[in-house]
């Protein structure tokens, strides 16, 4: 049996088996008596559902709103298999809700939607836009995931101003969030200045979109960005397969290919397909270049070959190679903070802070204990002495791992502190030290 259909015949096991599934509902509260019952339902919840009708805000202190996620998808780009549809999207929505659990002790809900695509089998903005809206009393956040490009960015759009609750693409902000991570740290390491580093995006899709915006909103200039699609780079004057948000970032230089795009530049974004950029291209880049190659499970040039080529800093979308681009990195700890913080929306603040605290974890020395941990789960990578050192900061370590325990704590503690200090927060935390040591000490319990 090849190592494909073994994976194959694994994966169909643990979705089936002992019950088919990843995820179940579980109460927190006692249901064993008589009088349980009649607090869990009638006659006792009367008095909740009394006091949240005379104060609103009283639906955070008397029901799960608070810790609760609704993961939203219409099924039409799941993964890399693409427009699949809402059941097919299921097991992914259900693994995002085991993520949510286990790295952020978050309750989140998988909401495949179907009826709300057009005539034409492409989603219906308006139509997911109504239906995720009537979420909001149900709901603390609203993780939408796997809508294709370029309704996901109505979608969002619009959901975040008619929303009183946290909206959030994962697709999008969740790779710009940990590859900006990786660049601030990756920046150090060759020596370079944000504002000066020349970006070429290959993959004009939600993520390649949303991760070139968001560099420019950290301080990349827009003139130093190139992106491209499958027909080549975008720009000024182009026609063919254009939307608003690329006619955003099109280009006035004159490169029409990737290859022309990555001669002189500083580091190269992959949110496209395997094996499109060779080593010859990246021979072409400015010298100690940044890769970030992440299309899974191939990713655009295999770091071996980037290497060689004198690529210094080389990430990848796969657990199996250094410097993973990893979302588990990102929306656990996004949604921790801005649930706790009780938060309105999640703003590019909040996004900006989530990555420089990505970067921050890289940089610090990693206590004993959770080296034993990264030792026990990255055996071959602590075998390199990757966790070593004051500040570990490498060329293969620029982004901290997913089994870091320190990962989630730190993303919660910066994004809440974003959240307050912007005035988006509707609670108050007085001591972001006790508030991070909080969320450490709950996600050890599970």
């Amino acid at each position: 049996m090849s190592n494909k259909d073994n994976l194959r015949e694994k994966s169909l096991f643990y979705h089936e088996k002992p019950f088919a599934g990843k995820i179940s509902v579980v109460a927190s509260k006692p249901c064993e008596t008589q009088a349980d019952l009649s607090l869990a339902y009638t006659p006792g919840v009367a008095h909740p559902c009394l006091a949240i009708k005379d104060t609103p805000a009283s639906v955070y202190d008397y029901t799960s709103k608070g810790n609760l996620v609704a993961v939203v998808s219409d099924g039409t780009a799941v993964l890399g298999l693409g427009n699949i549809g809402p059941a097919a999207g299921l097991p992914v929505m259900e693994g995002k809700a085991v993520l949510f659990k286990r790295f952020a002790d978050i309750d989140a809900v998988p909401l495949c939607v179907q009826n709300v695509f057009g005539p034409d089998g492409h989603t219906d903005a308006d139509k997911l836009i109504e239906w995720t809206a009537a979420l909001e009393p149900t709901f603390g956040g609203i993780n939408l995931e796997d809508i294709a490009a370029p309704a996901c960015f109505k979608v969002e759009s619009v959901l975040k101003q008619r929303m009183g609750i946290p909206v959030f693409h994962d697709d999008q902000h969740g790779t710009a969030i940990i590859s900006l991570a990786a660049l601030l740290n990756a920046a150090k390491i060759t020596d370079r200045a944000l504002e000066d580093i020349h970006v070429v995006v290959n993959g004009a899709g939600a993520a390649g979109i949303a991760c070139a915006e968001f560099y420019i909103s950290a301080g990349v200039r827009r003139e130093n960005v190139v992106i491209c699609d499958s027909k080549g780079v975008i720009y000024q004057g182009r026609r063919e397969g254009m939307n608003a948000a690329k006619e955003r970032l099109a280009t006035t230089r004159p490169c029409r290919t990737l290859a022309e795009a990555l001669v002189g530049a500083d580091m190269f974004l992959g949110c496209s397909i395997g094996e499109c950029v060779t080593k010859e291209m990246v021979k072409s880049m400015a010298p100690r270049s940044i890769v970030l190659a992440m299309a899974n499970p191939i990713p655009e040039i295999y770091p071996s070959d980037a290497l060689e080529a004198g690529a210094l800093v080389v990430g990848t979308g796969r657990t199996d190679f250094p410097n993973q681009i990893n979302n588990v990195l990102g929306f656990p700890g996004i949604f921790r903070g801005a649930l706790d913080a009780r938060a309105r929306d999640i703003t590019e603040d909040m996004k900006l802070a989530a990555s420089q605290a990505l970067a921050e974890v890289a940089l610090a020395e990693i206590p004993a204990e959770v080296k034993t941990l990264l030792e026990a789960a990255y055996p071959a990578d602590a075998a390199t002495g990757m966790f070593e050192g004051k500040c570990p900061l490498k060329p293969n370590y620029v982004i901290p791992k997913p089994f870091d325990p320190r990962v989630v704590p730190h993303v919660a503690r910066r994004v809440a502190e974003a959240a307050v200090r912007t005035g988006v927060a509707q609670t108050t935390i007085s001591d972001f030290d006790a508030y991070e040591r909080a969320v450490a000490a709950r996600l050890s319990k599970r």
